[in-house]
Parts: structure tokens; sequence; C-alpha cells
């Protein structure tokens, strides 16, 4: 079965844009402000990084580079590989893993209110007929839920310390299977050759500018912000902060 690509090439309003810009730079906020209490230098650096890696998603993607279907890899593989990588590499190095276990849980759990903008977004994006009715919280996508709930979690975990680990460990396991299921869900939706849903209305939104920061920032962001939390839980070495 073929994809329906006749909105592959159309534009979507200012205002969204601007809306989904304006969640990334609060990813971007959240982000710096989890590395600084480790290194003020580390996490202007990293700021910088992250603005020019941004920047060249952007360009790329406004030059329509991620729209030639027939690429191989394809575009989408060249855009989540990097901080994927970067992310493994933190994990699998002891010097990756001592700098880790820094970094304060309280922010990484509160990072994911950005979850509730990124739906938005994905809904004003189904609506303009740039991803399927499955990828949004009408189509049966409850991660909005993660970013609902993580105030209160946060709140409960580390201001009034009355949510124990255990039930920390707990969120972060049912809020990752969210953001996995949504992930696969728009992989498997995306106009490739493996394509199993949405073919009326494929996932074409994350190929264009802005929203290649999704798959390129945001959504890397948040798997990071889980895994470290998990990692720390698991190893029992939550720093409250």
């Amino acid at each position: 079965m073929q994809p329906n690509l006749s909105h592959l090439y159309d534009s979507t309003p200012i205002w969204l844009d601007a809306f989904f810009g304006a969640t990334t730079l609060l990813t971007v906020y959240f982000l710096y402000n989890v590395v600084r209490p480790v290194s003020t230098r580390v996490a202007n650096r990293l700021g910088i990084t992250l603005l020019i890696w941004l920047v060249v998603l952007a360009v790329l993607a406004h030059n329509q580079i991620f729209l030639h279907l027939d690429a191989r890899p394809p575009g989408l593989v060249l855009v989540v590989a990097p901080p994927l990588v970067f992310i493994g590499s933190l994990f699998i190095t002891s010097r990756g893993r001592l700098w880790i276990e820094k970094l304060p849980l309280s922010t990484l759990t509160w990072l994911h209110v950005v979850r509730v903008p990124v739906e938005l977004s994905l809904y004003g994006l189904y609506l303009y007929h740039q991803v399927p009715q499955l990828m949004t919280f009408e189509g049966g996508n409850l991660d909005i839920l993660s970013g609902l709930t993580a105030p209160v979690v946060a709140y409960f975990a580390f201001q009034r310390h009355q949510l124990a680990s255990r039930w920390l460990f707990v969120w972060n396991v049912l809020t990752l299977g969210l953001v996995l299921n949504i992930v696969i869900h728009a992989i498997l939706s995306a106009p490739l050759p493996f394509q199993q849903f949405g073919f009326d209305q494929p996932n074409v939104g994350v190929l264009k500018a802005p929203y290649v920061w999704l798959p390129g920032f945001i959504v890397p962001v948040v798997l990071f912000s889980h895994l470290v939390a998990l990692y720390r839980l698991a190893a029992k070495t939550v720093h409250k902060s």
C-alpha cells in the first residue's frame, strides 16, 4: 500500500512553527539547568553545541534534504543517530557514568513537562495533515499524561519527600513506555519502506523544519532523562536536590 504524499510539501502556519520552536527552546533551557549544577562550563559548551545542532537540522530540513524519501540511509536515520550515539557513549564509558551520577533528578523530572506542548504541537500537525491521528492524544497517544504528572511527581518526590524512590522508578518506567509507544508509531507511520500505519496521512511533519527537532533533539532528551533516572534509581544512588 502506497502512502498518501499529497501533503508532503505543504507548509504549516507560522503560529504552530513558533509554538514548537518555543517548546524546543524550553527543552534546551531545562537541559542546560540539568547540567549547570555539575559544571557551568560544560553547560555553556553543551548549550552552544545544541544550538549549532538545531541550526544544522533546521537548515537541512528547510532545504528539504529529509524529504528525499528514496535516500539511503533515510534522512531520519541521520537525524536521530548523532544524539543517540552521544547518549550511548555516556552510559558505556566510566567517565560518562560518573558524570551522569551527578545530575539532579529533580530537574530531570521537571523536564518532562515539555511533553505537554509537544503533544499539542503534534495535534496541530495532525490538523494540518502532517502526522496521522494515532500520533495524537485523540488517537490514543497518552504521552501527554507524562507531562501533566511530571510536576506532581517532582513536587512530592523532591520537595515534600513523600514519594518513595521505588514509586519514582515505577513512574519513569511507565512514562518511558509511553514515549517509546509514540516513537514506534511515529517510525512505523513515516513514509519508509517498512511503513505499517498512517498510509492515508503519513508522518511527514518531522521531516520538515522546525519539527525535525522533535526526533533530532526533544525525544533523545526525554529518553536520556528517563535512562538517567532509571540508572540512578536502580543503582540506589539517588541524590535528591
